[in-house]
Formats: structure tokens, C-alpha cells, sequence
């Protein structure tokens, strides 16, 4: 018996062979990942949501027995006390956190400035004993602040650096060069060296083909290191405490840890300020959002 072409290649879609069980099993087993990443994500909000509730309720509510998680009265007060005195003018805490945006800024920028040509000098030069002294630069990460604080200290005070601006941002600087040059050495590698030696070819100094060529290549990663050293200038907390001892000095984490204590404590106060205080690297880490995707995968795919 004859089988034409079209009877013998079916046209039409492939039955699914694959066991109703199986099928079932991969539905339930997805649903199952859903639901406990749905549950993972309210545990690990919950406190975010909570503090930012907390700041937009009134003492009342605040205290609260039991707790209001809805219905309670809105009111921003605890947001206008964050920046404005009870007398009028400014408040303690605002200084604090025109402080914090100068020390991390400033320290950022600096080590930002020192430790992109550093790593740019380690990846591209052939250095004596490089490994031992890549070794050495990020060894000073090794150790917590709290460990060094006390020397740091005693140095400062010798050359009258405490209670300063200027003393906080170099050692906000000196601890994020190292993490620096690390984040960077990577990055510096990924981009070919043959674009600076072509540019060379053109008449360009090595580094002029670095400003040129290499340094825009790097943008996506400067501002992912960037964003991670000012995370660390902004929460630090144990040198600008110890460091510091006047209101118009201090950065905003003592500021903020100072409002915690006594017979009393205005936990309203307390959550407006801590919600002020998360706004700027979020507000920062958007704006490079773009580079910082592009940064932390840089590398992820081997040439």
C-alpha cells in the first residue's frame, strides 16, 4: 500500500509524550519556588516597611498597643523635626547628614582618583614581586576598623586631626583605595591592551591612549566600584564616632545611634531619619544603575 509524503510527515504539532505526573510535578514544583521566594522577599521588607510606616505615624500610634500595622494617622512631622530644630533653624541631624554627604562623597572621589591609575599601572606594567604587593594593598582590608581604631587614634591626635572633616575622609580614602585598585585591576584586564598600543602607533603617550581609549571603557565598572566604596563611607560608623566628638562634624550614623537612649526615645524621629539617611546611595545607585549592571557582569563571559 502507497504512503504519500504528506501522510508519512505530519504537518502538525508533536504530541507531548512527557507523563501528566511529571508535568504536574514541574507546575507544582514552580509554584512551590514562587511562594517561598514571595515569603523570603515580605521576611526581608518587613522591617524596611515597618520603619517607614513608623516614620510617618504620630507618637500615638507609634506606641501603640497592640501595634497598627493600618489605620493609623499620617502625619510628617517626624520628617519636618529630621531637618528643623524644635527653636527653629537647623537641626543637629541635618548638619549630620550635610557632613556625611562631604566625608563619603569627597573620600569617594578620592579614592576613586588614586585607584583607578593604580590599578590600571598593576594590570598593564610588569611590576616586582606584583602578587606579593596586590597581596599586601588588600591585607589592610583584613582587618575590621574597630581593630585599628585605636592607633588610628592616637596618630591622629598627635597631628591634630581629630574632629575633622579632613581626618574622616582620609581614612574613609585609605581603606577604599585597596578595595579599588582590587574591583579595578579586574576591569582594566577585560579591556585589550592593543587599543593602547594602536593609539601609540598614532602618536598618542601611554597616557594619553589611556584618557583616551581605556579610561571610557572603564566607566561601567568605576561607577560599580564607586558605588560600593560609598556605601562603606556612608554606614561607617566606628571611626566617625571615635573620630569625632562635635555636632558639626559628626556624619549621620552616631547622629542617628544618638537619638537611641535615656528615659525616652522618639522612635518616630528615629525612622524619618534612618528613611532621610537611605535616600542618597539609593537615589545614587539608580542614577549609575545603567553602569552598575554593566560593571558587576563585566567579565562574566571569558573571551
Amino acid at each position: 500500500m502507497a504512503v504519500s509524503v504528506d501522510e508519512a510527515v505530519s504537518t502538525g504539532p508533536a504530541p507531548d509524550h512527557t507523563p501528566a505526573a511529571r508535568r504536574l510535578g514541574g507546575r507544582g514544583r514552580s509554584g512551590l519556588e514562587v511562594a517561598l521566594l514571595i515569603v523570603l522577599a515580605v521576611v526581608m521588607l518587613f522591617p524596611v516597611l515597618w520603619m517607614i510606616e513608623t516614620s510617618i505615624k504620630d507618637n500615638r500610634d507609634v506606641y501603640a498597643i497592640p501595634a497598627k500595622f493600618f489605620g493609623f494617622n499620617v502625619t510628617m512631622d517626624h520628617f519636618r523635626d529630621v531637618f528643623v530644630a524644635p527653636g527653629g533653624g537647623r537641626s543637629a541631624l541635618s548638619v549630620a547628614f550635610l557632613n556625611s554627604v562631604v566625608v563619603a562623597g569627597v573620600s569617594t572621589l578620592l579614592a576613586t582618583v588614586l585607584g583607578v591609575p593604580a590599578a590600571w599601572a598593576y594590570s598593564r606594567f610588569s611590576v616586582r614581586a606584583k602578587k606579593d604587593q596586590l597581596f599586601f594593598i588588600l591585607s589592610t582590608r583584613f582587618m575590621p576598623p574597630v581593630v585599628v581604631v585605636v592607633p588610628i587614634f592616637l596618630m591622629y591626635r598627635q597631628v591634630g586631626l581629630i574632629d575633622s572633616k579632613i581626618g574622616l575622609i582620609l581614612i574613609y580614602a585609605a581603606f577604599n583605595v585597596p578595595f579599588t585598585i582590587w574591583m579595578m585591576k579586574g576591569f582594566v584586564d577585560e579591556v585589550p591592551a592593543e587599543y593602547e598600543d594602536a593609539a601609540m602607533l598614532d602618536g598618542y603617550t601611554r597616557l594619553q591612549a589611556f584618557w583616551r581609549y581605556t579610561l571610557p571603557l572603564l566607566v561601567p565598572g568605576i561607577a560599580a566600584t564607586a558605588v560600593f566604596a560609598l556605601i562603606f563611607s556612608w554606614n561607617e560608623f566606628v571611626f566617625a564616632i571615635f573620630l569625632t566628638s562635635s555636632d558639626d562634624v559628626r556624619t549621620a550614623p552616631p547622629a542617628i545611634a544618638g537619638l537611641i537612649g535615656g528615659t525616652t526615645t522618639d522612635w518616630g524621629l528615629v525612622a524619618a531619619a534612618s528613611v532621610v539617611f537611605a535616600l542618597p546611595v539609593l537615589v545614587f545607585a539608580y542614577l549609575v544603575r545603567k553602569h552598575l549592571v554593566a560593571g558587576v557582569t563585566l567579565g562574566a563571559v571569558r573571551r
